[in-house]
């Protein structure tokens, strides 16, 4: 247990930097005056802002959320209230208890501490403005709950599907098992297991990631009898039976909690990141446009005039190392060393553009730019060679430039969650050493997918 407490310990670390990171540069870009120069920008730059120092300040507290969603009538108070082992949260027999998020602290053991969310049933009344408040629970949520009390119905299903789709931990809780036969419920707990079977988004749930409850049993009937001969019939309620449950969720917080925690930090910092970046780049479109632009004629005038084969590459590829730094000072955004790669390739193709533009007039021409510029004053007949030779390759430096520009786009927009401490440097890196017993692991490859 030693092992998983030192790499949660260490994943928490790494997330504590990512974010930090993150917030020192947009701190710098206060500092320096970007943001002050461009109200504009450091208005739709605050709710990202806010959300990453939020962000932080929950791996700070090492509280971990744990949210349960289902649809009305299912008793998802009820389960919250067995594992608090007291009636803290509203339950009763009509529709809709639960009107809002409420979140109550449970304290399992002396090492975990835990945020237990509440919420109200995904299928009642004003279903867009709680379907709004279902995505932002679940966005906050680490760990989430599904409650369902039988066999699954279509809502169920979708609704469901939209949880895993979150990209979080999710364990299926059938409760009110004490409402069926043993029969029967054996019958829907099979069914449940197959969930995914069949369908392309989902995949069949694990044995671990469904547990059957009795949140709230309902009162049996027991008779007594007295000492006196006399017979009397009595109502009392069992106790709840969520202890299967509760086990589960300490292993998962044991083993891994923190790894939860902060791979959903790091999960809420690149969209936070992102979408900054991303509003960056509408913002000043027009501008990056026009210096992208003003880059292309520039280097393929350069090209055009240039008589040296040599130096049209050396040149092209300085212009296109120029027009990413202008790109980057104009947004203002993070350069980091990943996919540095990348662009790299984009401006070498660029500039393999312009060799083999050159071979290709070679070739159709007899002669090529360079020796045809040599070559002029002997023969004027040449500088209609090395004329079309020079737009030739004008062209290709030009589309070069062009692609390199919108390339940079792309990187300066993508990139600031990359790097060594990028936040999606650093998901690859936590997802990379989990364990195959872990729930992460079965995460790891939905998580993969956007990268």
């Amino acid at each position: 247990m030693s092992v998983y407490r030192n790499l949660q310990e260490t994943h928490l670390n790494r997330a504590r930097a990512s974010l930090r990171q993150g917030l020192s540069w947009y701190g710098y870009l206060r500092k320096s005056g970007q943001l002050s120069s461009n109200p504009e920008l450091a208005g739709l730059m605050k709710p990202e802002l806010e959300a990453l120092r939020a962000t932080l300040n929950k791996l700070d507290s090492n509280v971990i959320r744990i949210a349960v969603f289902g649809l009305v009538s299912r008793g998802k108070s009820a389960v919250l209230n067995a594992l608090l082992g007291d009636k803290i949260l509203q339950t009763g027999p009509l529709n809709g208890v639960t009107q809002w998020p409420r979140s109550v602290r449970w304290q399992p053991s002396d090492k975990v501490l835990v945020e237990l969310i509440d919420t109200p049933g995904l299928d009642e009344i004003e279903g867009e403005s709680r379907a709004d408040m279902a995505r932002e629970v679940v966005h906050q949520a680490d760990l989430i709950l599904f409650v369902v009390s039988g066999d699954i119905t279509r809502t169920e299903y979708q609704a469901l599907l939209q949880l895993r789709r979150s990209q979080k931990p999710l364990i299926l809780v059938f409760n009110k098992i004490d409402l069926y036969p043993d029969t029967d419920k054996g019958a829907i707990y099979q069914n449940l297991q197959q969930l995914g079977a069949g369908h392309p988004e989902a995949k069949p749930l694990l044995p671990d990631e469904i547990v059957m409850v009795a949140a709230e049993p309902a009162p049996i009937e027991v008779r007594v009898e007295w000492p006196d001969g006399r017979v009397t019939y009595e109502w009392e309620t069992p106790p709840p039976q969520v202890d299967e449950l509760k086990e589960i969720i300490l292993n998962i917080l044991n083993r891994e909690g923190r790894s939860l925690l902060a791979l959903n930090a790091l999960i809420q910092a690149r969209d936070a990141e992102a979408a900054i970046a991303q509003k960056t780049i509408d913002l000043r479109e027009k501008e990056a446009e026009e210096i992208i632009w003003q880059f292309t004629k520039y280097k393929a005038l350069a090209v055009m005039l240039n008589p040296i084969a040599f130096l049209d590459i050396l040149g092209g590829t300085v212009a296109d190392l120029a027009l990413i730094r202008a790109l980057a000072r104009l947004y203002g955004l993070p350069m980091t060393s990943y996919e540095a790669g990348k662009i790299l390739k984009t401006i070498l193709f660029s500039s393999g553009g312009l060799l083999l533009g050159e071979l290709g007039s070679s070739f159709l021409l007899g002669l090529n730019k360079s020796t045809a510029a040599i070559a002029s004053g002997d023969n004027p007949s040449n500088i209609t060679a090395f004329a079309g030779s020079a737009i030739a390759q004008a062209g290709i430096a030009g589309y070069g430039a062009y692609s390199v520009g919108k390339a940079a786009q792309i990187y300066l927009e993508k990139g600031c969650t990359w790097g060594q401490l990028g936040a999606s440097s650093v998901i690859q890196e936590i997802l990379s050493q989990v364990d195959q017993n872990t729930i992460l692991y079965r995460l790891r490859q939905e998580l993969n997918i956007k990268y």
